[in-house]
């Protein structure tokens, strides 16, 4: 039974959490209140934003797809892969002690180390960004281990067609028509109108691009709730290199999604233990694996080191399910397709 779940999660509580931030709280509190006003709401259709793929008109159905992740490598870079990580996974053996902190905060401290490190650039309409990214994935069954690099040269205002890799394939990507959009956009004119406030970069996300009609946070119940972190992750992933401010607006942004949490101990891509962010999906069932992978932090300086995820291939019995790690090794911008820095 649900309250028998309940009552154990009660239980096993861990006393040292951090007490709830006061957004939070109101968040809980307005919900609790619609809960008593309203003991059965109705429940609307699920729907998701569609990542990477053309949205044709002005109104297109939601669509869940498959993702990229963006990771930033040692030297303040960004960058990369696809996410759901391993429910089997493990935290890292011998790690240094970790103390008990909230998702908001590591995700605010992410965003004020991105501030103070990042590398802000302009490139023009008709030059390209160049990533480099490096992927390990294992096999869970055979533990077998192969890596790839990834190589995109994204154009700049899209009006250009670009060449994209994942796990090793290539292919010439043509570039959206009149009538076509994306989810998240990757030309730098859509990407420099987003809000870089967090609180007006949700609203954005779900009025401009879902048709929402909300005011403020405490207006948006738990289906805009999780499709707004799936667009927060995807933008986040999918789009390596972004105008001066947004990243830190969309790390904080996440840190206000109800559900989100901080694992501590886990190993990113060189091994490297860190505290990691994802996400407890409250439209799905209880135990669903969801959208959102890993995001892992240093725990001391909360600098991105890198992105845990899970992929699947084939179906039936002849499915086989890695364990992915990624990392952006490199990026730059540049004025050709296939040009390298």
């Amino acid at each position: 039974m649900r309250d028998t779940d309940e009552l154990r999660e009660l239980r096993d509580f861990d006393a040292g959490t951090p007490p709830l931030d006061e957004g939070t709280r109101r968040r809980v509190r307005s919900r609790l209140v619609a809960a008593m006003s309203d003991p059965a709401p109705a429940v609307r259709p699920r729907r998701r934003p569609v990542l990477r793929i053309a949205l044709t008109g002005a109104l297109a159905t939601a669509v869940a797809a498959g993702v990229l992740v963006a990771v930033r490598h040692d030297d303040g870079t960004g960058a990369h892969r696809t996410a759901n990580p391993p429910a089997t996974s493990a935290p890292a053996t011998n790690a240094p002690p970790m103390r008990n902190v909230s998702a908001q905060l590591v995700l605010n401290k992410a965003a004020a180390y991105e501030r103070e490190h990042e590398r802000t650039v302009t490139p023009r309409d008709d030059q390209f960004i160049y990533t480099k990214e490096i992927i390990k994935e294992t096999n869970q069954k055979t533990g077998a281990t192969k890596s790839y690099v990834d190589e995109n040269w994204r154009s700049v205002d899209g009006s250009q067609r670009s060449w994209i890799m994942e796990i090793g394939k290539g292919w010439w990507s043509p570039p959206l028509k009149a009538d076509e959009s994306v989810w998240p956009p990757q030309d730098w004119g859509t990407l420099r109108k987003l809000p870089t406030d967090p609180e007006k970069l949700i609203l954005a996300i779900e009025n401009r691009f879902f048709g929402g009609r909300v005011k403020s946070l405490d207006d948006i119940g738990d289906q805009e709730w999780s499709e707004i972190h799936f667009s927060l992750a995807g933008l986040l992933k999918l789009v390596p290199v972004m105008p001066e401010g947004l990243r830190p607006a969309a790390y904080e942004a996440l840190g206000m999604v109800p559900g989100v949490k901080a694992v501590p101990h886990q190993k990113d891509a060189k091994g490297r233990v860190g505290v990691a962010i994802t996400y407890d999906d409250p439209t799905r069932p209880k135990g669903a694996a969801g959208f959102g992978g890993y995001f892992i932090f240093d725990p001391n300086t909360y600098r991105f080191l890198g992105f845990r995820d899970t992929r699947t291939s084939g179906d039936g019995p002849a499915m086989k399910t890695y364990t992915q790690l990624s990392y952006l090794d490199n990026w730059a911008v540049v004025d050709r397709a296939k040009q390298r820095p």
